[in-house]
């Protein structure tokens, strides 16, 4: 089993959304922890804020069959199959951090968004701060440190029991 990280992201019915993604994804791995459910504006385009969160989890699937399967259901809960990056999203389901493993493409890894955007750096932090990045070195908390503008971020308080 490998540990796995899923940033989840919608600006669209996104009640609806997060609940579909955390149903989705337990299907996929076990052990499902989830962070705090963030609001934060649309980055590079105007349009509704954004609930944001991580997804630790345990699967069994290779990464190849991860990344296809989360844009299997993306497409399945409405995502357009060619939508633009800066654009709204019913479901955004992205692999953050796959185990040890590190690449430049297909997906990259560690995604490049850990050191980008607090709607990432700080969900991943509650979930794993004493994490190493892989090709980093760094621990998430080190990066946390050195991150800013969570002043963007709201916390959301949960509306859902993961144990039912």
């Amino acid at each position: 089993m490998i540990t796995t990280y899923i940033g989840v992201g919608t600006n669209v019915e996104r009640k609806k959304h997060v609940e579909a993604a955390i149903a989705e994804l337990s299907q996929l791995g076990e052990q499902l922890k989830l962070s705090s459910i963030y609001e934060c504006a649309s980055v590079g385009f105007d349009s509704d804020a954004f609930y944001n969160l991580v997804v630790e989890m345990k699967t069994s699937m290779s990464l190849t069959d991860l990344s296809q399967s989360l844009r299997k259901i993306e497409i399945s809960w409405g995502r357009e199959e060619f939508a633009e990056k800066y654009q709204d999203r019913t479901l955004d389901l992205d692999i953050i951090l796959f185990g040890d493993e590190v690449r430049d493409s297909g997906p990259q890894l560690p995604r490049c968004d850990i050191f980008k955007y607090p709607f990432v750096i700080q969900p991943l932090y509650e979930l794993c701060p004493d994490l190493h990045i892989p090709s980093d070195g760094r621990t998430v908390r080190q990066v946390w440190r050195q991150s800013s503008d969570f002043d963007s971020l709201i916390s959301i308080k949960p509306w859902f029991d993961l144990k039912n």
